[in-house]
C-alpha cells in the first residue's frame, strides 16, 4: 500500500490539554507465562510471605529473591513527584495499576500509595481506579482491603476457564481458581472485567465460547477478549504451541464472540474490548482518545501534551535500574518529543481501536494539526471502504476494524522527514 505524504500546511498548535490519567506499573509476577511480552519479572517469595524485606533504601533490591513493597511504593512516589511539574494543577481522571501481579502488593501498601498519590495532585473524586489481579494472588479479606484504600474496579486476568487450555498457557491457577476469584471479586466490587484469550493451542469454536458464556454468566460490568498472538522475545515466539487454530477457524472465533457479547448486551466500543453500558473502561478509553497519561514504575510509559507538542517518556525497565536512577533522581530513560508527521500515525493508531471512531474535531484538538492536512489519506481510505465520516464523526467500517494495519499504514510519514 502505498504511504502518501502528510501536509502540515497551517499547523495551529495545542489549544487546550486532553484529559489526564496515571498508569502505575508493578513488574512481578509469581511465574512468566510463555505468552508474555510485558515487563514482568518472576520473584521468589519467601515461604509464608508475599514481600521480603531485602532493600535498605530505594537504590538496592534483589531483584530475582523477592521484593520489599515499601520500598517500592515509595520509589513510585518519589517518581510520581519528578512528573508534577510537567502535569501541575491538572487533575488526574482515570488510575490504572498494570503488571506484572499487582494484586502481589498488600491492602496496606496500596493504601499507603493511593494516599501518598492523593497528597501530591488532585485525584478527581470520581476517579476511576483500577487494579490487575490475577487468580493465583485471590483471597476474600485481602480483596476487601484493596476496596476500602480506594480501588474501585478489578480487571482479572482469567484467559480461560479451562483447565487444559490454563496448562497450555502456563496459568498458575485452574479453572476452579479462576470462578473463585470472580466470586471474591464481585463480593467487594461492583465493576470488574475479565480477559479472555482465545484462537489457543488445540481449541475449538464451542470450547472458546464456553469461556465466553461462563465470564457473562457472572454478570461483569466488562469483558476483555483478546486472539493470542505470539509476540517476539516470548517462550512461544521460540517454542511454538503445536495446533494453534488457522486464520479462518480464529477469525470464526473472532465474529461468533462478538455476536454472542453483543447478544447479552456488551457494547463492542473498541477492537477487543466489551463493556455493558455506562461501564466502558475509561481510563482505556482516554488511551484510545489519545489523551495523556502520566506513567510511573519500572518500565512504565507515558504522553505528555503541552502547548508546545506532545512527548513520550519510558521509565528503565529492570526493578533494580529503575530504583536505582529514583535513587539518582531521574528515572525516565527515553523521552521523545512526537514530531508532527508522526502525530496523525500516533493519532489514528489509538483512536480507529474504536468502534464508534471519534468525533472529526478531535483530531485537531489533540495533535495541534488541521484536518485538512490528512485529507488525502481520508479520501483513500474511504474510496477502500475501510473508514466512514460525516459531518461531525469518523469511524472505520466493519472491514476497517478487520483489516485496521492496512488502514493505519495510509497514515505513516516518510521515513526521513520531521
Amino acid at each position: 500500500m502505498q504511504v502518501t505524504k502528510i501536509s502540515l500546511s497551517g499547523l495551529s498548535g495545542l489549544k487546550e490539554l486532553p484529559p489526564l490519567s496515571l498508569y502505575i506499573h508493578f513488574p512481578w509476577c509469581v511465574k512468566k507465562c510463555p505468552y508474555c511480552d510485558f515487563n514482568s519479572h518472576e520473584f521468589k517469595p519467601v515461604p509464608g510471605a508475599i514481600t521480603i524485606q531485602a532493600a535498605d533504601n530505594v537504590g538496592r533490591s534483589r531483584v530475582g529473591d523477592g521484593f520489599d513493597e515499601m520500598a517500592y511504593v515509595e520509589a513510585l512516589l518519589r517518581d510520581f513527584e519528578y512528573s508534577l511539574p510537567a502535569i501541575w494543577g491538572r487533575p488526574i481522571t482515570t488510575i490504572f495499576m498494570g503488571g506484572g501481579t499487582p494484586s502481589l502488593f498488600s491492602p496496606e501498601a496500596m493504601d499507603a500509595l493511593l494516599a501518598g498519590l492523593r497528597a501530591r495532585a488532585r485525584i478527581h473524586p470520581d476517579a476511576e481506579i483500577t487494579m490487575e489481579a490475577n487468580p493465583g494472588t485471590f483471597e476474600s479479606e485481602r480483596f476487601k482491603g484493596y476496596r476500602a484504600a480506594g480501588i474501585n474496579r478489578l480487571s482479572i486476568g482469567i484467559q480461560s476457564f479451562d483447565p487444559r487450555q490454563l496448562k497450555a498457557l502456563g496459568r498458575i491457577h485452574d479453572g476452579d481458581e479462576a470462578r473463585r476469584a470472580v466470586e471474591i471479586a464481585l463480593t467487594h466490587f461492583d465493576n470488574v472485567n475479565l480477559d479472555l484469550m482465545y484462537a489457543l493451542p488445540n481449541q475449538t469454536l464451542a470450547e472458546a465460547l464456553a469461556d465466553i458464556d461462563t465470564a457473562i454468566g457472572f454478570g461483569v460490568t466488562h469483558i476483555s477478549a483478546y486472539h493470542l498472538t505470539i509476540e517476539p522475545n516470548t517462550l512461544f515466539a521460540v517454542q511454538l504451541p503445536a495446533n494453534l487454530p488457522d486464520d479462518d477457524i480464529s477469525a470464526d472465533m473472532q465474529e461468533a464472540i462478538e455476536a454472542r457479547l453483543e447478544g447479552a448486551g456488551y457494547v463492542h466500543y473498541e477492537t477487543s474490548a466489551f463493556g455493558q453500558p455506562g461501564r466502558f473502561a475509561r481510563h482505556n478509553v482516554n488511551y484510545w482518545q489519545f489523551g495523556d497519561y502520566v506513567g510511573i514504575g519500572a518500565g512504565a510509559h507515558g504522553k505528555i501534551s503541552s502547548h508546545e507538542g506532545v512527548v513520550r517518556e519510558m521509565r528503565y525497565k529492570q526493578p533494580a535500574a529503575y530504583l536505582q536512577a529514583i535513587a539518582d533522581g531521574n528515572p525516565v530513560q527515553t523521552s521523545h518529543k512526537v514530531g508532527r508527521k508522526e502525530l496523525p500515525f500516533e493519532f489514528m493508531m489509538n483512536t480507529l481501536r474504536l468502534t464508534g471512531g471519534f468525533e472529526t474535531r478531535l483530531f485537531s484538538e489533540r495533535t495541534g494539526l488541521p484536518v485538512s492536512c490528512i485529507q488525502s489519506q481520508l479520501r483513500q481510505a474511504q474510496a477502500e471502504g475501510l473508514i466512514e465520516q460525516d459531518l461531525t464523526h469518523l469511524r472505520p467500517t466493519l472491514k476497517g476494524q478487520r483489516f485496521l494495519n492496512d488502514l493505519l499504514t495510509l497514515f505513516l510519514h516518510d521515513e526521513g522527514e520531521n
